[in-house]
């Protein structure tokens, strides 16, 4: 079977009465194994939706419904691979990313091994968002799916609607098992299995039917005194101790400062409760954060053993950023919002689009496999390069525009808010405020790669003091 191209993202998801308006936030970094893989953002109408789907990867076949709703979409450029749509909104404000990458352990191999010919990453957002009309609604089908057809690799999948969010986990080949996350509370969830008490006989739990009975059969609960999940179905290896843990710990960290965590920690918790109420600027730093302020810091000034010693979250191999926001002070037709950034994400900044559309900005549509700085992906990318070779000396040119950009976005959204009572057509100006919301970060994006190119300049090392 042909190798996954994608994996070692991170997830925040931010409860309604946990975030700074009462909106559900799903999140991730869209990470892959290479530093680039361009990748575009789209509308999939209900005509561009396959009735019959074939996997790239498994060649699994599937029949779909004929029924699909419209959904925005982060799609591969190259489809070598598949499509790989990574997250969306769909036409009744549901929101879903999938997949975050996680951890089993050998006995829960043993018990029900992965399928070859199953479902998996490049698959899922194509399989369940066209089709479901709630958070819940989107754990149930991916349960079934599952069921049926089997996985051939562990995976998180994030869901949310105005009320709810989920958050589902697969276990082995066909098991899984789901967690409403609390209206008040946030989860930072790395390359692990991330739940941890779970209550089979609870409102805010499901999972495939006879998960509760593998636990007991095959003796598989470690514990004395509680089901938890991680534990019994998950992983904590060294490499969790380095690349996993201390992400959580991170992130964690800046929701919870008054909170003293070792970063290698294995028990982090799943839910989790900030001392202040979350924004998005708050969600795209933490999936931005390399560590800041500590002597993790790769940037930073600790030892050189210090700086590699874990993977931070910000990292050269994010993809893209999106952050799924559905809000409940405004009208249906404006609740989603499909924020977006593209490339490494330590000098980007995530746009504001809104999901009630029928098309996408050809800045976000149309990247290729060939570099070009006309394109949104490729623009961050060189930013995000150039960036990196001194860090110091950008960062606060980075600063100020990531200020004053988030700025602009917020004003021409509050201006498309304030008049969309007084529409007729509501898809098509919503259309033109995303135009209007592409070309003011292409503006900014563009402004910002020439700014540091100028101060860049001053500081080459090919260069003589003595002037003629």
């Amino acid at each position: 079977m042909t190798k996954r191209i994608k994996g070692s993202c991170t997830t925040i998801l931010v409860g309604k009465k946990a975030s700074i308006d009462g909106s559900t936030i799903i999140s991730r970094n869209d990470d892959g194994h290479e530093a680039l893989d361009p990748e575009r953002f789209v509308v999939v109408n209900p005509e561009d939706q396959p009735r019959d789907y074939q996997s790239v990867i498994s060649k699994v076949q599937i029949k779909l419904p004929d029924n699909p709703l419209r959904y925005t979409s982060i799609p591969n450029s190259i489809l070598t691979n598949g499509i790989w749509p990574a997250a969306g909104i769909n036409s009744e404000n549901i929101a879903m990313s999938a997949t975050e990458t996680i951890t089993t352990n050998s006995r829960v191999l043993g018990i029900d091994p992965y399928v070859d010919g199953g479902i998996g990453e490049e698959d899922l957002v194509t399989l369940v968002l066209p089709y479901i009309h709630s958070a819940k609604e989107g754990v149930q089908r991916l349960g079934a799916l599952l069921e049926e057809f089997g996985t051939y690799e562990p995976n998180g999948i994030a869901f949310s609607d105005n009320n709810e969010i989920w958050w589902l986990e697969t276990i082995g080949g066909h098991h899984w098992a789901a967690k409403r996350i609390p209206d008040d509370a946030y989860v930072v969830a790395p390359n692990r299995m991330n739940i941890d008490d779970f209550d089979f006989a609870a409102d805010d739990t499901l999972s495939s039917a006879d998960l509760e009975d593998l636990i007991a059969q095959y003796h598989l609960n470690p514990d004395f005194d509680q089901v938890n999940l991680r534990h019994i179905f998950g992983s904590a290896s060294i490499k969790d101790t380095v690349y996993n843990n201390p992400r959580a710990w991170f992130g964690q960290k800046y929701f919870n400062p008054e909170i003293d965590h070792d970063p290698m920690e294995q028990d982090l918790p799943f839910i989790c409760h900030a001392n202040r109420k979350i924004s998005i600027e708050d969600v795209k730093f933490v999936l931005s954060s390399h560590f800041e302020n500590t002597k993790y810091d790769p940037y930073g000034s600790g030892s050189e053993a210090d700086k590699t010693l874990f993977r931070p979250i910000g990292i050269n191999r994010n993809h893209d950023v999106h952050i799924l926001q559905i809000r409940n002070d405004v009208p249906a037709a404006i609740a989603g919002i499909h924020w977006m950034a593209f490339g490494a994400n330590t000098f980007n900044t995530v746009v504001p689009f809104y999901a009630n559309v029928n098309d996408t900005p050809a800045v976000y549509k149309d990247a290729n496999g060939e570099f070009n700085m006309n394109h949104m992906y490729w623009l961050s990318c060189t930013t995000a390069l150039l960036g990196d070779t001194d860090y110091d000396l950008y960062v606060d040119l980075r600063n100020t525009y990531a200020l004053e950009a988030m700025g602009a976005y917020h004003k021409i959204q509050n201006d498309t808010d304030a008049a969309i009572a007084s529409q007729q057509d509501v898809t098509a100006f919503l259309q033109a405020a995303n135009e209007k919301l592409a070309n003011e970060a292409f503006k900014r994006q563009t402004k910002l790669l020439g700014d540091m190119v100028i101060m860049g300049s001053e500081h080459m090392k090919l260069r003589y003091n003595l002037n003629d």
